[in-house]
């Protein structure tokens, strides 16, 4: 077993970057300061779009409604709705490039309902959805983005005039001015009459307000954008009752492929079992049989058959054992999934390199250990038997994504000569079922000529 050090899996948890930020708050100053760039060009353009969203919406949308009595109004209606939609959705696509995580979008159709062109043309006017995008866009965005959008250009013009001030402080005229503000705060603070320069005075008052503008420039960026992203949140995504019936949909697409897996997991160990050890079975049988018939008249011929029927024993043993090792064999209950890998990449006859970081007494679940096993003796069968390939890699590994669901990868990548596909009632469709029905992903890339990369990505449940 090797650890690949290169095959490093992207995103750390959550939990761990929010601790490490608590232990560095340097790199945690430096982490917003990274962010300013993508979050000051989401606000520089937000006022800019919401005007043209609430001009554009204001003017489909009373149109309509004035045209409605002659029916027009109708379908200018229905494109102030799609309209609206639009400039939501570029909403929620700008606050993803501004560094924000996802934000589910709705569901505009009904899942159990056929798409149809009067659906589609006036279903607008009862989901809600349409309704709340025409609210953000007409009243909530540019109200909201006014506000974010003088924040912001006050802030940065602060910041920088005021750490460029030494540079063009001194080309403005000074005239009569009699009143400097430097000069009026020291006064004032320490009740006496100042006698510096004021407009060296105001020249070191400019800078040091640069200078605390410039430092809290990424807590005002990150802060309205989080604002900006949680009306959002509330206006444009996703409701939590379509996530909750998105859940069972998906629990129950998973369900009936798990179920449909395990059908044709029974097929085929069944259909094993007829055309192997069941034929050496009854073979062996007749061998036997014959042998009782012989024992008598031709001692030798007998002892002969019956050599050749513990032959056929010792074979049909062995295949069992091998057909047993495809499900769960004894070592991955008493040992684990990585060693039980580690035994099956030895027994291939096409070399297999494993490369993982993984310690070997890891246990996970009993459910995803031999799910995990099973796509790794499937991707090692395909590889011997359809690949022509001479060497492989199976990489095994555990990886943390942005919303901090842990994931077991398991990819085999072979040289051999590609075009592999999931065609149905063959053995990769059976795994991408079996996959599926674990609410995992597999992945096939396989160009003709290869090479072949197969991946099985599947999540892990917390141990009870």
């Amino acid at each position: 077993m090797t650890t690949d050090s290169s095959a490093t899996l992207d995103g750390v948890t959550t939990s761990q970057q929010s601790v490490e930020q608590r232990e560095n708050p340097g790199r945690s100053y430096g982490m917003l300061w990274r962010g300013v760039p993508r979050e000051l060009g989401f606000l520089l353009l937000t006022m800019p779009i919401a005007i043209i969203g609430f001009s554009v919406i204001h003017s489909l949308f009373w149109a309509g409604v004035g045209t409605i009595v002659i029916y027009v109004g109708l379908f200018v209606l229905i494109g102030a709705f799609y309209t609206a939609r639009g400039f939501g959705t570029l909403e929620l696509v700008r606050l993803q490039w501004a560094g924000r995580p996802r934000i589910a979008r709705p569901q505009w159709e009904p899942a159990d309902k056929p798409r149809s062109f009067w659906r589609s043309a006036f279903g607008p006017f009862v989901n809600g959805h349409y309704w709340l995008y025409l609210l953000h866009t007409m009243i909530v965005n540019p109200i909201v983005s006014i506000f974010s959008w003088v924040v912001t250009i006050v802030w940065t013009s602060i910041a920088l005039g005021g750490l460029t001030s030494w540079i063009w402080f001194g080309f403005i005229p000074q005239g009569n001015q009699d009143f400097f503000l430097s000069r009026t705060i020291v006064d004032w603070m320490f009740s006496t009459q100042s006698t510096f320069n004021p407009r060296a005075g105001d020249i070191v008052l400019q800078l040091i307000l640069g200078v605390v503008f410039a430092a809290t420039l990424p807590f005002v960026t990150r802060g309205l954008t989080l604002m900006h992203n949680a009306i959002a949140a509330g206006v444009l995504g996703a409701w939590r009752s379509e996530a909750l019936q998105r859940e069972v949909a998906d629990l129950s697409a998973s369900r009936g492929a798990a179920v449909t897996a395990e059908d044709q997991a029974l097929r085929r160990l069944e259909r094993d079992l007829h055309d192997g050890p069941q034929q050496r079975l009854i073979r062996l049988q007749m061998d036997i049989a014959t042998a009782e018939r012989k024992l008598d008249s031709d001692p030798e011929g007998a002892r002969a058959i019956l050599a050749e029927a513990g032959a056929q024993a010792r074979d049909t043993l062995e295949e069992l054992r091998a057909l047993s090792r495809g499900f769960a064999p004894p070592i991955l209950q008493d040992r684990g999934l990585i060693v039980a890998i580690e035994s099956l990449v030895a027994r291939s006859p096409i070399p297999i390199q494993l490369e993982t970081s993984i310690a070997p007494g890891t246990r996970f679940s009993p459910e995803l250990e031999r799910s995990a096993y099973y796509v790794a003796a499937e991707l090692a069968t395909n590889l011997a038997r359809h690949s022509d390939a001479s060497a492989a890699r199976l990489f095994i590994d555990l990886r943390t994504d942005p919303a901090g669901v842990l994931w077991l990868d398991v990819w085999l990548t072979d040289n051999g000569k590609g075009g592999a596909t999931l065609v149905d009632g063959h053995g990769l469709r059976g795994l991408d079922e079996r996959v599926h029905g674990l609410r995992g992903e597999l992945v096939v890339d396989s160009p003709a000529g290869g090479p072949t990369r197969i991946g099985a990505h599947i999540p892990v449940p917390p141990l009870q």
